[in-house]
């Protein structure tokens, strides 16, 4: 009887492992293996896509190195940044790496990790611009990214805001077309990434723009997360600290920012 139970049991254990009310197999396997980095692919020099269409950048460099060592693979999704936070929210993706600038407002939403690089957001305009200062773009017409941390620091000099042509900035999709605008004449200014603007004008040639002594703030660069997704940020934290300590970080800097 006794073995007649026995084996009842066995099957009855078997069945419900099939259909999957009790979780049977190694816990390892079920987790979770490869991360998704949400990311502009036209951010230079943090995350872009190169003459030959394979993505490159500063941040690219540094999120494959931290999930090497994490034992992860990493997979860049490129995204509307105007909707990152709702890719990050809904699981499309698993982290903002991409010159995320941290504001006060995404500090509410986001868990993140310490700063690891600088950035300020500068006032851009053609060499022979008359524009000197902040208070001369009154009347003007500017150009950002919409839904980014340029974008915001405008909003917060309301006065200057609502003295622009429009009583607002021109907001494009990608920093790349509000360039090429300022290029063609069609905005008179734009504000953007000190990181991205001064890799672009490198690019571009130098001699074609100007950078105002005045700009609208400083503030740094994190990775962003999902509030809840503490772990994966307390990994990503400690392995970039550990980078930066063995000179890991300064060599992928020197690789880009010369």
């Amino acid at each position: 009887m006794k073995s007649i139970v026995k084996k009842l049991s066995v099957i009855f254990m078997s069945i419900i492992c099939l259909i999957g009310v009790v979780g049977c197999s190694d816990n390892k396997s079920k987790e979770k293996k490869e991360v998704i980095i949400g990311f502009d692919n036209t951010f230079v020099p943090m995350g872009f896509l190169d003459e030959n269409g394979e993505t490159v950048g500063f941040d690219i460099d540094l999120a494959k190195e931290t999930f090497k060592r994490l034992g992860l693979d990493v997979k860049f999704q490129n995204i509307d940044w105007s909707m990152k936070d709702n890719e990050l929210n809904v699981g499309n993706v698993d982290a903002l790496w991409n010159g995320y600038s941290l504001t006060e407002e995404r500090k509410q939403k986001i868990a993140y990790t310490d700063s690891y690089l600088d950035n300020k957001q500068i006032i851009v305009t053609l060499k022979n611009s008359k524009i000197k200062t902040k208070s001369e773009l009154k009347g003007k017409k500017i150009g950002t990214q919409q839904e980014s941390a340029s974008f915001e620091a405008i909003q917060k000099d309301s006065t200057l805001m609502n003295s622009l042509d429009g009583s607002s900035p021109i907001l494009y999709d990608t920093f790349d077309k509000a360039f090429r605008d300022l290029e063609i004449g069609r905005t008179d200014a734009i504000v953007a990434d000190e990181v991205l603007a001064r890799y672009y004008m490198s690019q571009k040639g130098e001699n074609k723009y100007s950078i105002l002594k005045d700009n609208f703030g400083e503030e740094t660069f994190v990775v962003g997360f999902k509030k809840d997704n503490t772990v994966l940020k307390d990994k990503v934290n400690e392995t970039l600290k550990e980078m930066k300590s063995d000179g890991s970080f300064d060599k992928i800097y020197k690789k880009w920012f010369k």
